[in-house]
């Protein structure tokens, strides 16, 4: 991202003793409330608690999100013999409560309120209600789904969102990939690495990928074309994909095809209507950020795959969760030293 990014910031001191759209007072005052129980969210929850700021992660529904429907992440670093993305998780989780995080289970945000700058409004579906001196924002994208039988099922065991994570698993096996675009032709490619076929199944007789890596993509032997087709069905028994069930949409005839897994990338959608009219998105609707993960909102951050378009990997959300961690400790310093 360049340098260069500017934004209109909405500019505000922090008024720690009240607060004028709130003055209930059951309402719970935070110096820092972190959105989101990813591998953003929860660095930095490490780095705000280590910082002594006693930061609330509001987990949502699914301690980890994503990642934690991960089998086994063998691409983050210090861990040779890899773990299970809920592993990760847990261990996210037990670090950053040492060092004073409270994570908050079972409850998710459903409205925030910053246009009165700092102290921010954030409610929960639990009917709770807080004042945030700072936010860290790291509810992250969420990959589109088939929504076909068979795949929330298998998901974890032959379905997967992410080549990079789980590639390694389908070595010598046959594979099918859902999709044409570029993000769909890149992890294809990927996939080749250790698949010993990939079969791209696309709606269209057309890609939408860029020209030079559907070139790169015809060129590879490995990669095979089913065209005007769609999933129908994800098959599979003990814990493993075993077919997929296509239709042409051209004729509606159906076949049944034999595959190891099946990976489909038709697109993220970043969690991020919850902040529409307050937080800056681009046209992906991806939350924008400058290079300290500073939002529009003075003293709002975000980390993660909720700004992150490009990347989506745990090491690259670490590291931006790090970044805006060290960018709220710096800003409630300025503010309050």
């Amino acid at each position: 991202m360049s340098d260069n990014l500017t934004f209109n910031l909405t500019t505000s001191t922090p008024n720690i003793q009240t607060a004028e759209v709130l003055p209930d007072e059951a309402v719970q005052h935070e110096r820092v409330i972190i959105i989101g129980s990813g591998p953003a969210g929860l660095t930095a929850a490490l780095y705000t608690a280590r910082a002594q700021l006693n930061p609330l992660v509001i987990a949502g529904h699914e301690l980890g999100g994503q990642v934690s429907l991960t089998y086994e992440i063998e691409n983050y670093p210090g861990f040779p013999e890899g773990l299970s993305g809920q592993e990760l998780v847990e261990l996210m989780k037990r670090q950053a409560e040492r060092f004073g995080a409270r994570i908050k289970m079972f409850s998710a945000v459903s409205e925030v309120d910053f246009s009165h700058g700092s102290p921010f409004t954030v409610k929960t579906d639990d009917n709770g209600v807080y004042l945030a001196d700072t936010v860290i924002v790291t509810v992250g994208a969420t990959p589109r789904h088939l929504n076909v039988p068979g795949e929330k099922e298998l998901t974890g065991n032959g379905v997967s969102y992410c080549a990079t994570c789980d590639g390694f698993f389908f070595r010598d096996k046959r594979v099918v990939v859902v999709g044409g675009g570029d993000s769909a032709l890149e992890e294809a490619l990927f996939l080749t690495r250790f698949a010993s076929r990939v079969d791209i199944v696309h709606r269209r007789d057309q890609l939408r990928a860029g020209q030079m890596l559907q070139k790169r993509t015809f060129e590879n032997e490995k990669i095979h074309f089913i065209w005007n087709t769609v999933v129908e069905r994800i098959n599979g028994s003990s814990g493993k994909v075993e077919s997929v069930l296509l239709r042409n949409v051209e004729t509606s005839e159906i076949t049944e095809y034999p595959t190891d897994g099946v990976f489909i990338f038709i697109g993220h959608d970043p969690n991020s209507d919850l902040f529409d009219g307050q937080l800056e998105r681009d046209a992906f609707g991806y939350v924008v950020t400058d290079r300290e993960m500073r939002t529009n909102i003075d003293g709002v951050f975000a980390a993660g795959e909720i700004q992150d378009r490009v990347y989506r990997q745990v090491a690259t959300s670490v590291g931006q969760g790090t970044a805006a961690a060290m960018s709220a400790e710096r800003w409630l310093a300025a503010r309050e030293g």
